[in-house]
């Protein structure tokens, strides 16, 4: 039973390789960051910023950014991937997970990854290290909202057990049980470096 596991959450951060050989690094987010988070924002193409922030805007405001930044493990959880091959160690990807309420087990998740490493098993990993921090911190259950037309998007979290419970306009809403994502991505062949990110939280 998935609500067996024991999992320990003093994890910063893992080093792991993408299916094509890329060393990478999953680590947690700071608020050292922030002009990372910035940066990485308008990297993203036109098309997956909009899906990512439901808005055509090149930037956002600094309020938004700063909400990203401001992570404390609890109420804010947020997990990165830097390319550790680039010289100067380029941020590639970030996902969040808000908490709904500070006594809630449910949360919000919403994840990114720069156009140019879609397809590379980039998403997968870094939803396996966020999920297992989240399951550390009590949380069960995630929301996840998702433009219909974002199909690559839906069959990934279609994947992991997500179901949909709402429609709104343009916006799907999805329920996650966090233990079915984290079985189901423990049980897929590919990225190779699941199983790393898995033993990293293994206790002992």
């Amino acid at each position: 039973m998935a609500e067996a596991w024991s999992f320990q959450n003093q994890v910063q951060s893992v080093d792991a390789r993408l299916d094509n050989g890329m060393h990478v690094c999953l680590r947690r987010v700071r608020h050292s960051d922030r002009g990372q988070i910035e940066k990485g924002i308008g990297q993203l193409s036109d098309q997956s910023r909009y899906l990512r922030f439901f808005s055509g805007s090149k930037t956002m405001p600094p309020a938004v950014v700063e909400r990203l930044a401001s992570v404390d493990g609890t109420n804010h959880l947020a997990w990165g991937v830097v390319n550790m091959d680039a010289n100067d160690h380029p941020a590639i990807a970030v996902a969040h997970v808000f908490r709904e309420a500070a006594t809630s087990d449910a949360g919000e998740f919403a994840i990114a990854v720069l156009d140019q490493y879609h397809g590379q098993g980039v998403a997968r990993l870094l939803m396996t290290a966020l999920f297992l921090d989240c399951y550390c911190e009590g949380l069960r259950h995630l929301r996840i909202e998702t433009l219909r037309t974002n199909k690559k998007a839906h069959g990934l979290i279609r994947a992991i057990g997500a179901k949909p419970c709402a429609l709104e306009g343009p916006v799907t809403q999805y329920d996650l049980v966090i233990a079915d994502a984290i079985s189901a991505l423990q049980k897929m062949d590919s990225p190779t470096a699941i199983p790393d990110i898995m033993a990293a939280f293994a206790p002992g």
